[in-house]
């Protein structure tokens, strides 16, 4: 049960193979015998996710349509707002907060029929990268507990790679989706800034925050974007233009893809078994067919010193901003800038 993808599983609900509740307490047994390994969740909701489960059965025997999640328990970041549980950003500052409202990515989700099964720890104000400095606990990669699953979204990455839920959403300033969907062997997508409306979602970087998707499969990450995606008059940044069905590009024969590769990114900097999986991958879409083209984006190149030291405009840049939009965002809670 646990192994289907969120895409499999909507599909086995909606033929009556299996049930929302059963898929709920499968989740809710896994997250009961591994969360002590993994650390994945801040809280989880299992009465109300069992009610909403049996709700969504319940109006599939009356003949409703229960949505493209249609009973897929997911999870979280615990960074988004619900009126129900605690939105604490990994912050002893807020262990105590309820949100008035429901942020707005998670009630499409509720909407489209999936059940929320918690909210997932991450990096204290999603200010990091291994979901190591989370005020309540230290999250594990599921591979091997002895490393970290990246971050700051990094308890919703270990969520979906554990098992613990079939999907999750998490919030990305500078790879917060990404880089822990690269260390926990997921999938995961920053939309495209405006796609995803970002009301509930506790800023930190305001013009470079957005919502998305960690996912099993390409498949159910781009069901998960279309689902979320669309305008939201709360939220002035979002895109007003239409949502296009990401689906449709899942079996396009890749023969002919075009595929930039920016040479920057493959200077001394690149270790050697990141740089080994890397050029595998790139054969195997040669090998599938797809053209692969040398491009240049300058700006990213990374220089290392004598002493090893890392440097990059691209990555000084993301800093200026971050850090001056990370103070005033949360300056409102003790009236400090937070810098350090």
């Amino acid at each position: 049960m646990i192994d289907l993808s969120a895409t499999e599983l909507t599909a086995a609900i909606a033929k009556g193979e299996t049930t929302s509740a059963e898929a709920t307490e499968a989740y809710l047994t896994a997250i009961t015998a591994r969360e002590e390994d993994i650390a994945a969740y801040n809280e989880t909701y299992p009465q109300r996710a069992m009610d909403r489960a049996k709700e969504i059965d319940a109006a599939r025997i009356a003949g409703e349509d229960l949505g493209p999640l249609g009973g897929v328990p997911v999870a979280i970041k615990d960074n988004l707002c619900t009126p129900y549980g605690h939105t604490t950003c990994a912050s002893k500052y807020l262990k105590d907060f309820r949100a008035p409202y429901v942020a707005t990515a998670v009630q499409k989700l509720e909407d489209a029929g999936a059940v929320v099964l918690g909210k997932t720890n991450m990096d204290e104000f999603a200010m990091g990268s291994s979901t190591e400095n989370s005020g309540f606990k230290t999250t594990r990669n599921p591979w091997d507990t002895s490393r970290v699953p990246g971050g700051s979204s990094g308890g919703s990455a270990a969520a979906v790679s554990g098992r613990l839920c079939a999907a999750a959403l998490g919030s990305d300033t500078g790879g917060s989706i990404r880089q822990p969907a690269a260390f926990c062997g997921v999938v995961g997508v920053k939309p495209t800034y405006g796609r995803v409306s970002r009301y509930g979602l506790v800023a930190f970087g305001s013009s470079l925050d957005q919502i998305g998707p960690l996912a099993r499969d390409v498949t159910d990450a781009a069901l998960l974007t279309g689902v979320i995606s669309g305008p939201d008059p709360r939220d002035s940044t979002s895109l007003p233009a239409a949502v296009p069905n990401y689906l449709d590009n899942c079996d396009t024969p890749i023969e002919k893809l075009r595929i930039g590769l920016p040479k920057e990114f493959f200077s001394e900097a690149l270790g050697g078994e990141v740089r080994k999986v890397i050029e595998k991958a790139i054969e195997a879409y040669k090998s599938a067919g797809a053209e692969m083209i040398d491009v240049s984006l300058p700006h990213s190149r990374i220089d290392v010193d004598e002493q090893g030291n890392l440097s990059s405009f691209a990555v000084a840049a993301y800093y200026i901003v971050c850090t001056a939009e990370c103070s005033s965002n949360l300056g409102r809670f003790d009236g400090v800038c937070l810098l350090y």
